[in-house]
């Protein structure tokens, strides 16, 4: 039962919620209806652990090799079905089309890296003070892993957080976005269609009610999430009581330094895009611009021309490179941040308001993206997250220290560097506090290698061996031979 009118998933079999609550998912760009959803209670959270104990124990029968086979099938599926997904995921969600398509295959690809990985857990024999003592060391799964999913990248978080921890032997809770559940089921139903056993992944689209019940539940092992700070702190607080492993990717304020010598057209298109695509609903999205004033006037003209040949509209029509917010609060917090700054001697490059957009759209969810300059460093913009289509600018002079600029404030999930000279670049780099930083790249993120954040943007680490390794726990067995 996927699709427009999506159940819960519990252990692989569709069925409603035990409230019978559901929830409209409504296209962004125009307010039509796409779909409904069951929306999931305590009460269920509780049926889908209890079958993910059970399937825990299906599928540790199973050889790495074999659930390897389960899972690159699944990834197949994820291919083989990207279209129909995509245009589903842009129709709740509301990003381009061919972002869409990117995200789904990248969560194949996830999966695939991960489906491999499992393969290659491996323990060790280590030394010891004695002859006649052997410590075997061996990594093990957890047992029923919970996950928490973002509505600004669904899929491809998903995938992220149900790749690792299935390929560790681990079966799976995942309470995934309320905003967008309809495409989230389609990639469910690749793996249930691909043989994965009964009770080893559960999919419930639900609230606070959903969330906070598995971060407590006592037969939860570990929880795995993508949320804001404060959701996070929540999540820390509530699983406290049972000890339970906690991986947090939370949010971001990503500083782009942009240095004296840099190419500024190819930095400010690097910005640009990193800044509005998803209409900035990105965690690693650069919101601070910090770029050195020797070129500030060029570059600023640079990433205002950038942010004006974007081409809002509707996701599923050919040519659009912007879509709408997904949620009305998104334009609430940076119209605030927009105004704020401005009273403080800010001054508009581009955007600024709502877009004008074609008959049939809904104009209240579109917003032109938006370049301040200028920008006073204690404005609301440098020191708060939008997470939405603005980006600001702070221009540095010799006598300033940007690294130490770029370092104010409590978040530390990604950060960026352009300039000509790489040693110089480098240097900057390795001063930022910043879990990922991308030097003349506008993206950190790299499948095989590790994602997340430092300070009050997370702990914990996705993606690469470091992903699984999270999904995993180490044993000792310590052994003593009667005759050495």
């Amino acid at each position: 039962m996927t699709g427009t009118n999506r159940a819960l998933c519990i252990g692989g079999e569709w069925v409603p919620s035990l409230s019978g609550d559901t929830i409209e998912v409504r296209d962004p760009a125009t307010g039509e209806l796409v779909g409904t959803s069951a929306v999931a209670n305590a009460a269920d959270v509780d049926r889908a652990v209890a079958a993910a104990q059970a399937g825990f124990m299906r599928w540790n029968l199973l050889t790495a090799d074999e659930r390897a086979q389960i899972l690159l099938r699944a990834a197949q599926l994820v291919d083989e079905r990207t279209p129909e997904m995509a245009e589903l995921l842009t129709r709740e969600q509301g990003k381009p089309i061919p972002d869409s398509v990117k995200e789904i295959s990248f969560g194949a690809q996830v999966i695939r890296y991960y489906a491999e990985q499992g393969r290659r857990v491996w323990g060790s024999i280590r030394p010891t003070v004695r002859k006649d003592i052997r410590s075997l060391v061996t990594w093990e799964p957890l047992g029923v892993v919970a996950a928490i999913v973002p509505w600004n990248y669904p899929v491809d978080l998903y995938a992220w957080k149900i790749g690792p921890a299935l390929a560790a032997g681990n079966s799976v809770v995942v309470k995934p976005p309320v905003e967008a559940p309809l495409a989230i089921a389609a990639f469910v139903q690749c793996f249930i269609d691909a043989g994965l056993p009964e009770g080893v992944l559960s999919d419930l689209p639900g609230a606070f009610e959903a969330g906070s019940r598995l971060s407590e539940h006592p037969d939860v092992a570990a929880i795995t999430a993508t949320a804001s700070t404060a959701t996070g702190q929540a999540i820390m607080r509530s699983a406290a009581g049972t000890m339970k492993r906690v991986t947090l990717e939370l949010g971001g304020h990503s500083p782009f330094i942009v240095l004296d010598d840099a190419d500024v057209a190819e930095a400010a298109a690097a910005a640009a895009r990193r800044s509005f695509s998803n209409a900035g609903q990105i965690c690693i999205a650069v919101n601070r611009i910090f770029v050195a004033d020797t070129i500030a006037d060029e570059f600023a003209e640079a990433v205002a021309a950038e942010a004006r040949a974007i081409t809002l509209g509707h996701g599923v029509e050919a040519g659009i490179t912007g879509g709408p917010v997904t949620t009305s609060a998104v334009i609430e917090k940076t119209r605030r941040h927009i105004d704020e700054a401005v009273a403080g001697g800010a001054t508009l490059g581009a955007g600024g308001k709502h877009a004008a957009v074609r008959d049939g759209l809904d104009g209240s969810m579109f917003f032109e993206p938006t370049v301040l300059d200028h920008v006073s460093i204690d404005a609301l913009v440098m020191r708060e997250e939008s997470f939405g289509p603005l980006v600001a600018m702070h221009r540095f002079g010799a006598n300033d220290s940007v690294v130490d600029l770029a370092n104010r404030g409590d978040y530390g999930l990604a950060a960026y560097v352009y300039g000509d000279d790489l040693d110089r670049a480098w240097g900057v780099a390795e001063g930022l506090h910043a879990g990922g930083v991308g030097v003349n790249i506008n993206d950190v993120s790299e499948l095989q290698a590790p994602f997340g954040g430092w300070k009050m943007s997370g702990f914990g680490r996705e993606l690469g061996p470091e992903g699984l390794q999270g999904m995993m726990q180490q044993r000792h067995i310590r052994i003593r031979r009667r005759s050495a």
